[in-house]
């Protein structure tokens, strides 16, 4: 189809200083978990975003110094020639795609605890970085900067820059946000310096000034240079000589840069959860820049409408689209509107799977996109699979397992059948997506189906409860079973291993609930899976007048949704549904009146009233369906995927239904998984010059 009228503004070219961009679509710096000891696979990932129709495709962060050591998180670097060489299969894959490539030049100062390099963390005043997780909290203490760790700063800036122009890229950024040590210049907080890089505002931004210039000048002007900057806290705050620090900061640099990518200082602002957080929230923060600077400016928003997209370019809030989220869920998001495709947009769901990535320190993963961080190691294209499927294929559960095999199996060129006893498709998704702020979820099966509906090679059967006699009688080359996990009314003792069941009355788990159970007031949740769904039970049920205790064995509210960012603001949302909260105590006991709890640690014994007991805690894989079909004369292969193969979150049971699809019919000499390893310095030695 040709491209809607309406989004020709989205294909404008646009000049970044010396550099011109094909379009508006600007993947911005963002994690991937893939550093220099995956080249190849981090090529493969970003060159992916380049055929998708990302005009200008970024790295993460990129440090300069072994000074700014992220590790054990993930970390790129730009030391030496065997990271030029390792960037350079990047932008050379980039740049075949069609797109400039751009390095976020990074360093973090005090928030680089530099745990491998054992450098001493450099900062402004000596001000720490004061993280209270314990996968960010470190003992060590920063080195108050003196001129010379400024002249050098500079300096490392400066060659780093001449390493990533040999390495390829053509856009160099400067990276004064979320923390990092040039916001520390900015920040008061941070900043409590008397000389020339610290009081008024003016002083402060004179570091980000010269490192600008540094990076300009190394490179000759024949670079873009960019500069992102955090505005939530400046904007936050008042100046006599502008309505706000953000106001002041940039006016002070409007002509600095080529090119301003404007965002928050904190993750859980800057990437938030959809559960809190619409799409565009960043705009009330950055949308006075524009007028004060005449350089383009790009920022984010988990942007997925094309409507608002427009919008945001009309209405001079944005030159560029800045896409990081979104553009892991669907790297041919540009492309498909381009192509007059917007129905077939992948869009991301801001369940932020793709941020808990980093901080696991693995590659990327994505709810949506289960081929994202598999490009280059398993050969899986985000929209092309080999057709190479011979036969019928019968999928029974239609949930994000069995949604995504039967999309991947119908794109194999398999006749595919889909059933599933419920009246609608979508498994979990349909009651979980009904929960606060889930909404959004539900497009994980809304995108599949709208697939499915268009394919004439696969038939959908809801309402179809499918014995083991029905689905021989089926007679399938192939089954599939992916009926998913169910929850278990088990307790766990202190060392957090599920016991035995509770035996009391008005005991519930989420499938009681899904089901349409509405417990008894008051209720007592107890949480000892501790990601998204206790905390949203909670908060379900307080939306339904009952009034509600959150009880976990960890130290806060949905202690895994801190690798999300959504910790912060489940706990926002408790204080205000008035949920109560009991953390590190386990449920020793229930009997219809009261619930008895002991403290993780101690022991120590407490009570509460509870008329009802949801236990959101342990999830029990299998299948009958499965174990009865083994022992049948089935005609073709078996296979058990999903939550009823090893539960876990949405983006697991995606992932798992998609091998399952890709790897059906293959045998094992053809399933190909590919292992990168990095250059290493000592092949990049110079030789030694003879006297």
């Amino acid at each position: 189809m040709p491209r809607d009228p309406r989004f020709d503004l989205l294909f404008e070219p646009v000049r970044i200083g010396p550099k011109t961009a094909r379009n508006r679509f600007f993947q911005v710096p963002h994690a991937s978990g893939m550093t220099n000891a995956a080249p190849h696979v981090r090529a493969a990932f970003r060159a992916t975003k380049a055929e998708g129709g990302w005009a200008v495709v970024s790295t993460g962060a990129c440090s300069v110094h072994p000074s700014s050591d992220d590790s054990p998180f993930p970390c790129a670097t730009l030391w030496d020639e065997a990271d030029v060489r390792a960037h350079a299969v990047t932008t050379e894959a980039v740049h075949a795609a069609g797109a400039l490539a751009a390095v976020e030049l990074w360093h973090g100062g005090a928030a680089a605890v530099n745990r491998t390099t054992r450098h001493a963390p450099l900062s402004p005043s000596g001000v720490p970085w004061m993280a209270t997780h314990v996968g960010f909290m470190s003992s060590a203490r920063p080195k108050v900067m003196d001129a010379a760790d400024i002249r050098d700063l500079i300096r490392w800036h400066a060659e780093a820059a001449v390493r990533a122009e040999r390495a390829g890229f053509d856009i160099l950024y400067v990276y004064a946000g979320m923390g990092y040590l040039p916001y520390q210049f900015l920040m008061s907080d941070y900043n409590r310096r008397t000389d020339a890089y610290g009081g008024p505002l003016r002083n402060r931004v004179r570091l980000v000034e010269e490192l600008i210039d540094a990076v300009r000048e190394a490179t000759h002007g024949r670079c873009a240079v960019a500069l992102r900057i955090s505005l939530q806290e400046l904007r936050a705050r008042p100046s006599a000589a502008a309505p706000s620090e953000a106001h002041e900061v940039i006016g002070y640099l409007r002509d600095a840069p080529d090119l301003f990518d404007v965002k928050m200082d904190y993750s859980t602002t800057d990437c938030a959860a959809s559960r809190y957080t619409p799409e565009s929230s960043h705009e009330p923060v950055v949308d006075f820049v524009k007028s004060l600077t005449d350089r383009p400016v790009v920022g984010v928003g988990r942007f997925t409408s094309p409507d608002t997209m427009v919008s945001m370019i009309r209405r001079g809030v944005l030159d560029f689209i800045g896409g990081a989220r979104p553009s892991i869920a669907d790297p041919f998001l540009p492309k498909k509107i381009e192509e007059g495709r917007v129905e077939d947009i992948r869009e991301c769901i801001g369940c932020n799977l793709c941020i808990s990535s980093w901080h696991d320190g693995v590659w990327v993963r994505c709810t949506q996109n289960p081929t994202a961080g598999e490009e280059w190691r398993r050969g899986w294209h985000p929209e092309r699979v080999a057709r190479d499927g011979r036969g019928r294929v019968l999928v029974v559960g239609g949930g994000p397992a069995g949604l995504e095999a039967a999309l991947t199996l119908g794109r194999r060129g398999f006749d595919v059948a889909l059933a599933d006893r419920a009246r609608t498709f979508g498994g979990r998704l349909g009651w979980e997506s009904s929960l606060p702020g889930l909404n959004p979820w539900r497009r994980v099966a809304d995108y599949r189906l709208g697939q499915l509906e268009k394919m004439p090679n696969v038939m959908l059967y809801p309402e179809s409860a499918l014995s083991a006699a029905d689905v021989a009688e089926f007679g399938a080359d192939h089954v599939v079973v992916a009926t998913g996990a169910r929850w278990l009314a088990h307790l766990c003792g202190a060392n957090e291993l599920p016991a035995g069941p509770v035996e009391a009355p008005r005991v519930y788990t989420p499938d009681d609930l899904a089901a349409g159970v509405i417990p008894e007031a008051p209720v007592a949740v107890f949480d000892y899976d501790n990601y998204y769904l206790g905390s949203a039970v909670a908060e379900h049920l307080a939306g339904r007048d009952r009034t509600v205790t959150y009880v976990t064995t960890a130290g806060a509210a949905a202690a895994w949704g801190f690798m999300t960012n959504e910790q912060p603001l489940v706990h926002q949302s408790f204080a205000r549904r008035g949920i109560a909260l009991r953390t590190l105590q386990i449920v020793t006991g229930f009997d219809g009146e009261t619930l008895r709890l002991a403290q993780i640690f101690s022991g120590e014994e407490s009570r509460i009233a509870a008329r009802s007991l949801v236990i959101v805690g342990y999830r029990a894989p299998g299948s009958a369906l499965y174990d009865a079909l083994a022992s049948h004369a089935l005609p073709g292969s078996l296979h058990l995927t999903g939550d009823a193969r090893a539960p876990g979150a949405i983006v697991h049971a995606v992932y798992q239904g998609h091998r399952t699809a890709r790897e059906l019919g293959l045998a094992a000499a053809d399933i190909a998984v590919r292992r990168d390893a990095p250059f290493a310095p000592r092949d990049f030695q110079l030789p030694e010059v003879a006297e």
